[in-house]
């Protein structure tokens, strides 16, 4: 009886899977389409949208729909329509620059059917409203001067099992801002003897394994891919699920009246860490290292906040790559303007003035202020984890020369273009 339930549950888990493999999107879509075709308006310009609801790939007759608009992350109309032939095109405009968006939401046979297009206006005009503190860069030497009293103590695992002929695969580990509080990482070295430009990686949001990046190792890069929380990067993924799920829930938050607490500032430090690292490898023994000259800093999202830090307060980066950055412009939302994520002061009435003072440290529009060196940033217009508002904010005051290139369909996610575009710049940069 016990074999044929176990057989049982295994032929129903099977099948479960089997069908879950062979599900692929839904018949009913939602599509609108803006009548600019790079997205681009100016203020005052009307914005046509043309909304389609499709059943099989055609028009659907009498499609209900319900939409709101506006500004992004703040709609000022709320309506609905039903669309007679399964089409309609909606207008609007903005008279100031920013983000305008589109939600619709289509309902079918008891089912909701969603999509939303944002289109920029003026993006160029875009200014942050993050507010620098007096003594940011004071704070910034001083937290880095003090993260350096504590030695590395550099801890290197060879991985036979990830290490290839052309690739030497290590799981690292070295002391960060104080003693037991360690920076864990995947280090890619090529096993050819020689001095190669590196990149460092940094992580986006969430707790997870890593593995390194053995593709831009084999095209002639040192890679150090590090995680940010303090334990090691190469445990299975539910050991990390039951972390994120509790003693790292939301910490992003953590500390964030404080600018001494603040999740980040040990993050950041971690940051700068590990290119002390990078440049200690060659008394470390290793077949080949860092040639100190060329380093490129890249991360999207979290990671792309970090990679603006970093690159702002550490002189040996020479190029950097931000993919939708994230944390940039926290106060615009006390302007009822989009903020970027974690969104922390979204909707809040009465924000607490100790968060607000100490975000300003934490603001990826402060630290962009103060590159020097080129940068290549992309995001997409149609995120909502990552306004494009905030974005364009952050690019138009860094520093230094910068090239930016927006996939406007975009939304939280990469297209493979824009990735090739991301390694063709920083290969360009470091191979000069």
């Amino acid at each position: 009886m016990q074999k044929l339930l176990f057989f049982i549950m295994m032929f129903t888990f099977t099948l479960i899977a089997e069908v879950k493999a062979q599900i692929r999107g839904t018949n009913i879509t939602v599509t609108i389409t803006p009548n600019h075709k790079d997205w681009n308006y100016k203020i005052g310009e009307n914005i046509e949208y043309t909304v389609c609801v499709l059943k099989s790939g055609t028009l659907l007759d009498n499609a209900e729909i319900s939409y709101e608009m506006g500004p992004e992350m703040y709609p000022e109309v709320k309506k609905n329509m039903i669309l007679k032939n399964g089409t309609a095109k909606i207008t609007s405009k903005m008279q100031k620059p920013g983000f305008h968006k589109l939600y619709v939401r289509a309902k079918v046979a008891d089912r909701d059917y969603e999509s939303w297009c944002i289109v920029a206006v003026s993006p160029e005009k875009i200014r942050p409203q993050a507010q620098c503190p007096k003594d940011f860069d004071e704070f910034w030497t001083k937290t880095i001067e003090q993260a350096r009293w504590t030695s590395l103590e550099s801890h290197l695992e060879f991985l036979p099992e990830r290490s290839t002929p052309e690739v030497n695969t290590y799981h690292v580990s070295f002391q960060n801002d104080t003693w037991g509080r360690r920076v864990y990482g995947i280090l890619n070295i090529p096993a050819k003897h020689g001095k190669y430009p590196a990149i460092l990686k940094v992580p986006g949001a969430g707790v997870r394994p890593y593995s390194g990046d053995e593709g831009l190792c084999k095209k002639g890069f040192v890679v150090l891919e590090i995680g940010i929380h303090g334990i090691p990067v190469t445990r299975e993924q539910a050991f990390y699920d039951n972390i994120f799920s509790s003693a790292l829930r939301e910490y992003w938050f953590n500390g964030s009246n404080n600018r001494d607490r603040s999740y980040y500032k040990h993050v950041i430090t971690g940051c700068i860490r590990s290119i002390d690292f990078l440049e200690s490898t060659p008394s470390l023994a290793l077949s080949s290292a860092w040639d100190g000259r060329n380093l490129g800093v890249c991360g999207s999202s979290q990671g792309g906040f970090l990679t603006i830090a970093t690159t702002a307060l550490d002189k040996r980066v020479t190029c950097y790559a931000p993919v939708h950055a994230a944390m940039c412009d926290h106060e615009a939302a006390l302007n009822k303007v989009a903020c970027g994520w974690p969104h922390i002061f979204y909707q809040q009435t009465q924000p607490d003035v100790m968060e607000i003072e100490t975000m300003r440290y934490y603001d990826g529009v402060n630290f962009a202020r103060r590159i020097t060196v080129p940068g290549w940033y992309s995001f997409g217009y149609n995120d909502n984890v990552v306004p494009p508002t905030t974005m364009y904010a952050t690019y138009n005051v860094a520093g230094g020369e910068k090239t930016l290139s927006v996939y406007q369909q975009t939304a939280h996610f990469w297209y493979e273009e824009q990735y090739k575009e991301w390694f063709d710049f920083l290969t360009a940069q470091m191979t000069k």
